[in-house]
This record gives structure tokens, C-alpha cells and sequence, in this order.
């Protein structure tokens, strides 16, 4: 059974030379390239899992397979960025709860080679107006305070500041504090977020 709306997932999105659409197992070598390129810039902004914790999946087969699960379900989207065709990033809507909350959470990053392009507005701007139109009411990033380059995606597109929450997640092998982000499907513009950073 699945908690997916119709039309929801699989999905491809596009503005501009920007796409988003599923992750795929045939993103393997593109994706293994971008992060190890960007494996020192991404690092301070990586999860990491705590003593105790959940393994996290050991391949990149895994991790679609876990992710593409978790789509079927309707509790997370896994979208690649492309640019011109070519492999530059991942958006992941996740914790996606319907019921009374219509409620998620998404992260992002880049190759360090596609930084400060635009890129990222754009692409989360996507996703964000695609999970608005299909129906969820509220989306939250969390952001460690130090992430210059995160703050300044949320404030191009202009989604508030909500709170702030001590030692939030566990990223870079601690549990890290964090600034968090949040805007209801009221609060987009008539010509949706996408409006904001064409």
C-alpha cells in the first residue's frame, strides 16, 4: 500500500537548463564522481550516523533502492539535478507525513564544481512547488548556522526562519545545532517559488 498522491512521484521538473527527476541506478558513476570531488566542501554538511544509530547503506545501489522504497511509500521523493543532461546534485524531500500534519523536510547539495550558479534555488524551488501542488502544506529545512551557502538558498527564496534547535542532527560526526526554515503552501507566491529565482 502507499500514502503517495497521484501524480506525486516519479516526476520530472524543469526550469531553465535546471531538471530535477528520480535518482536512478544509472546515476552511479556521475554521483560517485561528484561527491568525491566535493567530498572536503561537502563534509562539515554531511549527515553522519551516531553510536548506535541506523546503519546507512554501504553502496549507491543501496541507496536508491532504499530512497526509490521510500518513494513507493510516499514518505520521500529522491530527485537528481541535472544541468544540460549531466548529473550536478540531489534534492531529497523526506519525513513526508500526511494526515492532519501534510508535513515534510528537504535537503540538498551540489557538486562544489556547480556552486553558486543558481542551481540549487532552482531546483528546490521545483521540488518545493511540485510537493505544494501535490497536496503537502508544510515544508521545513534545517540548516546548521555555518552553512553560508544553504542560508543563502532559503533566503532566495524567501522561507522564514522558524526556530532554532540545539544539537539537531548528528553531521560530521557530532550532533550539530541547526537554524530551521519553514513555509506553508500559503505562503507562495501566486507564480510559485520557481517565480522567485527564474
Amino acid at each position: 500500500m502507499t500514502d503517495a498522491r497521484p501524480g506525486s512521484w516519479p516526476v520530472t521538473l524543469r526550469s531553465g537548463d535546471v531538471t530535477v527527476r528520480p535518482l536512478s541506478a544509472r546515476d552511479a558513476v556521475e554521483w560517485r564522481s561528484a561527491r568525491q570531488r566535493s567530498a572536503a566542501w561537502l563534509r562539515p554538511w554531511d549527515a553522519t550516523v551516531p553510536p548506535g544509530g541506523d546503519g546507512r547503506p554501504t553502496t549507491f545501489r543501496a541507496l536508491v533502492r532504499r530512497l526509490r522504497r521510500a518513494a513507493r511509500q510516499g514518505t520521500a521523493y529522491p530527485f537528481a539535478i541535472e544541468v544540460d543532461g549531466h548529473f550536478v546534485g540531489q534534492v531529497t524531500v523526506s519525513n513526508i507525513v500526511r494526515g492532519s500534519a501534510m508535513f515534510a523536510s528537504v535537503g540538498y547539495w551540489v557538486d562544489v564544481a556547480y556552486a553558486g550558479r543558481g542551481i540549487v534555488p532552482q531546483a528546490v524551488a521545483l521540488v518545493l512547488d511540485h510537493c505544494f501542488a501535490t497536496g503537502l502544506h508544510r515544508i521545513e529545512v534545517a540548516i546548521r548556522p555555518e552553512n553560508s551557502n544553504s542560508l543563502r538558498v532559503v533566503e532566495k527564496l524567501g522561507i522564514p526562519e522558524v526556530g532554532y534547535a540545539p544539537r539537531y542532527l548528528h553531521i560530521d560526526g557530532d550532533w550539530r545545532d541547526h537554524r530551521l526554515y519553514g513555509i506553508t503552501a500559503e505562503d507562495v507566491p501566486p507564480g510559485g517559488l520557481i517565480s522567485l529565482v527564474r
